[in-house]
């Protein structure tokens, strides 16, 4: 790995603890999946408009444009044929994942499949969730998000259209920076392909907004994109840059590594990225995940189950993250194996999940019929898991042009590994630094054990520059320190033409 760097912040990047941030933290908020609640502004820091206003000033054809590309849970999706917001917003006209009609909108279809890929749905995604307002008591809360992300790129001048009612200052020009929304709940390789349309979409734009404004002619095959990442948005763009839209082919062979996608990048900022997976993600898939009960939903395993996306964030490094019960645990190594959820009754094998699957399945009468149809599915979508990983992990050198940097918490205790408890339950049993959803070293994807450690990180993944912070999975974007470095990777750092420090 390149050198990691620690620059020190200003002031207390946590904010105060206030009395009614410690309520709402007793509330339930602290365990949205987008990694937490901005409440508070961030006190002391430097000043970033100041410090760089002149850079920021400079936005015309020489400046890569900027896409941010958030994780799961991080696009708002509306049922299109009703208008129903089905994720994004917390008040009882959005869709309820414990009402029958609603579980049919949430989860995806368990029939009807093109290949392995879903039947299409009327769900759309409709814009990055930069922030969520809920009530508790009546009284509006609201809740930052990729607002912080967005709102440093802002200050760096990266300007959004779709942010103007949002309450960041993007200035006069808007065409300067753009945010990718997609349908987290479906394959990860299935979105780096609407992520290839939408970026030939931008250049053909960016290049008559070049014409109009500048008076420069620009091939927009030439345009290239600065691109910052968050949690499993990271995996979609790192299949992108590799295979660009070649789709995993069922029982065929894997798709080409030909950096298809790398020719559409300069630089990109990859934050909080789950490279090994995250433990948690196999919890939730079996215990479903709360977001905050009574106030926010809970999603249950048959839910989840439904989701290519959420089998493609399992944890896959070299470290097990499974291990037989009892006294004499043993690490289970293959997490993709369908026999193991089927024999532990784990999500979409679960008889306990039976109404859930009756609501997802509702003109199928036999609930011997139903449970087989469910299992056949997760059956496939861990197959799939297993592929899209290994397209992921096979180490390759990137390109020349390509320019890549880490962003990683490292400061809390995060779930590592579990054992197998009593009716299939996870039992936590090891925790490791990280940033309370993914491990310091699956986003590193550091491949020592006790058996091959060494005192220097040994990863397949080679960045230009990491940068180490205090801090949980999304709030590591409030840090001073986070939107010091990011605006200054931008807008000021020199950019090797040779690339030849990264690999992805």
């Amino acid at each position: 790995m390149t050198p990691s760097s620690r620059r020190p912040g200003k002031g207390n990047p946590a904010g105060p603890d206030a009395p009614s941030r410690r309520a709402l933290l007793s509330a339930g908020f602290a365990g949205v999946a987008l990694g937490g609640c901005a409440l508070l502004p961030e006190t002391g820091g430097p000043d970033l408009r100041i410090v760089y206003n002149r850079a920021a000033g400079s936005h015309g054809p020489d400046r890569n444009p900027i896409i941010v590309i958030p994780g799961i849970l991080g696009s708002r999706l509306v049922d299109m044929s009703t208008r129903q917001t089905i994720w994004g917003a917390f008040d009882r006209s959005a869709a309820q994942p414990g009402n029958a009609a609603d579980i049919r909108k949430i989860a995806l279809p368990l029939q009807g499949f093109i290949g392995e890929r879903p039947a299409a749905d009327h769900v759309m995604p409709d814009g990055v969730l930069d922030r969520v307002v809920v009530r508790l008591a009546g009284i509006p809360i609201e809740m930052q998000q990729y607002a912080q992300i967005l709102a440093t790129l802002g200050a760096g001048g990266y300007r959004d259209p779709a942010l103007g009612l949002g309450g960041i200052d993007y200035g006069d020009d808007h065409f300067t920076c753009f945010q990718f929304p997609y349908d987290w709940r479906r394959d990860n390789a299935e979105n780096a392909g609407e992520l290839k349309r939408f970026m030939d979409d931008r250049r053909v734009y960016l290049a008559e907004q070049y014409r109009l404004r500048f008076g420069v002619e620009r091939d927009p095959s030439t345009i290239r994109f600065d691109v910052v990442t968050h949690s499993m948005g990271a995996l979609l763009f790192r299949y992108f840059l590799r295979y660009g839209d070649q789709p995993l082919v069922e029982d065929g062979p894997a798709p080409s590594l030909d950096w298809s996608g790398a020719s559409y990048v300069g630089r990109a900022i990859l934050v909080a990225p789950p490279n090994a997976g995250s433990a948690l993600s196999l919890k939730y898939l079996v215990e479903g995940q709360d977001l905050g009960r009574p106030v926010l939903p809970f999603y249950a395993p048959a839910i989840l189950g439904t989701y290519p996306s959420a089998y493609q964030l399992l944890p896959h490094g070299p470290a097990p993250a499974l291990f037989t019960g009892g006294a004499a645990r043993q690490p289970i190594s293959d997490l993709y194996d369908p026999d193991l959820w089927q024999s532990h009754r784990w999500g979409l094998s679960d008889p306990g999940q039976g109404p859930v699957i009756a609501a997802i399945l509702p003109d199928e009468m036999d609930p011997e019929a139903r449970a087989r149809i469910a299992m056949q599915r997760q059956a496939v979508l861990l197959k799939r898991a297993r592929r899209f990983h290994a397209a992921l992990d096979a180490p390759a050198a990137t390109p020349p042009g390509l320019e890549a940097f880490l962003v990683v918490g490292d400061s809390l205790a995060t779930d590592a590994a579990y054992a197998i408890g009593p009716e299939g339950r996870l039992v936590r049993t090891l925790t490791l630094p990280g940033d309370g959803t993914v491990t310091r070293a699956n986003a590193l994807f550091d491949t020592r054990t006790d058996d091959n450690w060494s005192p220097e990180v040994q990863s397949p993944l080679r960045f230009r520059s990491t940068l180490l912070l205090s801090g949980e999975h999304i709030r590591l974007t409030r840090s001073s320190v986070f939107k010091d470095n990011v605006l200054y990777w931008l807008l000021e750092e020199p950019r090797e033409s040779a690339g030849a420090t990264t690999a992805l």
